[in-house]
């Protein structure tokens, strides 16, 4: 959700977001394709890629959500650690106040770096 949210708010000259987890699963759960559904985003089609060093490597900012030593150290790789409860398996109106603390978090994020879209 978060890269999801990051990617429809960015001012995409400036920056993107990239979705990656410790442990992802096969396919995004469906309450959460739910829940983006209802604001526009279809993540029905979105893949699951691992975090790795070389995935992280690639960001500026590396947003994580309470990985703890999972979660690998880049050197000059800036983290921000987001604890948020996983919507996975939870009902669809909890997911959807996951999903509206997320995009909170990451209006804030755009607005502190400057990274907002038009």
């Amino acid at each position: 959700m978060a890269a999801a949210w990051f990617n429809r708010l960015a001012d995409a000259r400036k920056a993107r977001g990239i979705s990656a987890g410790t442990a992802p699963g096969t396919r995004v759960h469906p309450e959460v394709v739910e829940a983006m559904r209802e604001v526009g985003v279809d993540l029905a089609g979105a893949s699951t890629t691992r975090l790795t060093a070389d995935v992280a490597g690639q960001a500026q900012i590396l947003v994580t959500m309470g990985c703890g030593d999972e979660c690998p150290y880049v050197p000059g790789v800036r983290i921000e650690d987001w604890p948020l409860e996983d919507p996975r398996e939870k009902p669809v109106e909890r997911v959807r106040e996951i999903r509206d603390e997320i995009r909170d978090r990451v209006q804030s994020l755009l607005e502190r770096e400057g990274w907002r879209g038009p």
